[in-house]
């Protein structure tokens, strides 16, 4: 099975000469989960940046459908972000003052040729949040603002999945529905996850797994 994307020998180095990330290249496959755990600090989510195309690297390239992604047109970058790409962050990054149904659809307000594949209504079942759409996100628990911004993530049906410490903020049980909504959806949309955590044994489920210290990026075992 071919990557839809790979990078090669990418690395950041901040204006301190300080370098986050040292040269690493990593392939992600259709279908896949991937996890790179690490502490605080060891230039994990800097990675994820990278990867999500949120951060350029200071060297190397970041290639999506083999094509150059750093290299394309702001506009092509921001379709590749608004579409294949999904997004789920450690402080949900929700708008309070908005309910979970429009929270939700923002990704489809924000980027025009971007096409909903998913049913709100459905996505929102699936994650048990049906119930509260028309509520303000503000009004939510941790762990139900994480299944909004997960159901935002994943409202058009995106290639990828970058998520960065996803279940940091939660509880133990939260944490379990969270991580088993995100594989169950990994295996019924073939939606690619890759998952920045400092959590040990987060996903049970088959996975590749990456640790990273000081910058540099280890596999650990490769799924089948």
């Amino acid at each position: 099975m071919s990557a839809i994307l790979r990078t090669s020998e990418i690395s950041k180095t901040f204006l301190n000469n300080q370098t986050v990330v040292k040269p690493t290249s990593i392939e992600i496959k259709k279908g896949k989960i991937y996890v790179i755990e690490g502490k605080s600090g060891s230039g994990k989510s800097t990675l994820l940046s990278m990867l999500g195309g949120l951060e350029q690297p200071t060297q190397g390239k970041v290639y999506f459908n083999n094509r150059s992604f750093y290299e394309l047109s702001d506009q092509e970058q921001a379709q590749i972000r608004g579409c294949s790409f999904g997004f789920v962050f450690q402080s949900f990054n929700l708008l309070p003052e908005l309910s979970v149904k429009e929270n939700i659809e923002l990704p489809l307000i924000f980027n025009e040729n971007t096409q909903q594949k998913l049913n709100v209504k459905e996505l929102a079942e699936r994650l048990y949040i049906d119930s509260l759409l028309h509520k303000k996100t503000s009004l939510l628990s941790g762990g139900e603002q994480q299944r909004v911004a997960i159901a935002r993530a994943l409202i058009t049906l995106p290639d990828i999945v970058f998520a960065d410490e996803p279940t940091g903020n939660l509880d133990h049980y939260s944490t379990k529905v969270i991580v088993k909504l995100l594989t169950e959806l990994n295996a019924e949309y073939g939606i690619s996850l890759v998952i920045v955590t400092h959590e040990k044994n987060l996903i049970y489920t088959s996975h590749t797994l990456y640790t990273m210290k000081n910058g540099e990026l280890r596999m650990e075992n490769e799924s089948a």
